[in-house]
């Protein structure tokens, strides 16, 4: 068994959907699980998540809406503003999976190991308390997978 692998790093917390509509979509999920519709929120803009896209800056924003499920949260992600891996998503096709997301202690290290292993890093930014990081592994792995981080 290989120790740098996610599951011995962290945690799987998170499979995400990229999705046209927010509402509508946070609607049909509530109502498949019989719990409320959430609220959904607003990522911050560029200035304070520092989001970058293939390397730059981007003006890219999305509206988000989580169904916390235990250890697994599904996150609904609508994509708004400038280019990302998020509209990249959508743009293949409308409500796809998107990401499965691993809580890690070290995001540098994991997405080290991964792009040795061929997955490109797409995009990253900060979100309050922490920061994430999006890895393309869809050749070998079908989807984005996503590294979550606490901040030091």
């Amino acid at each position: 068994m290989d120790a740098e692998g996610l599951t011995q790093q962290g945690t799987l917390t998170q499979i995400a959907l990229v999705v046209d509509d927010i509402e509508r979509a946070s609607r049909a999920w509530a109502e498949a699980l019989g719990v409320e519709v959430p609220a959904w929120s607003l990522t911050d803009p560029r200035e304070q998540a520092h989001t970058r896209y293939r390397g730059q800056p981007t003006e890219a924003r999305a509206k988000l809406a989580f169904f916390h499920l235990g250890q697994v949260s599904i996150e609904l992600i609508e994509p708004v503003g400038g280019p990302s891996t998020w509209r990249d998503g959508l743009g293949k096709g409308g409500c796809r999976v998107h990401h499965v997301a691993f809580h890690v202690k070290d995001a540098d290290r994991a997405a080290a190991r991964l792009q040795a292993q061929g997955a490109a890093v797409v995009q990253t930014g900060d979100y309050p308390g922490g920061r994430y990081v999006y890895l393309d592994a869809a050749e070998r792995l079908g989807l984005v997978l996503e590294l979550l981080a606490d901040r030091p």
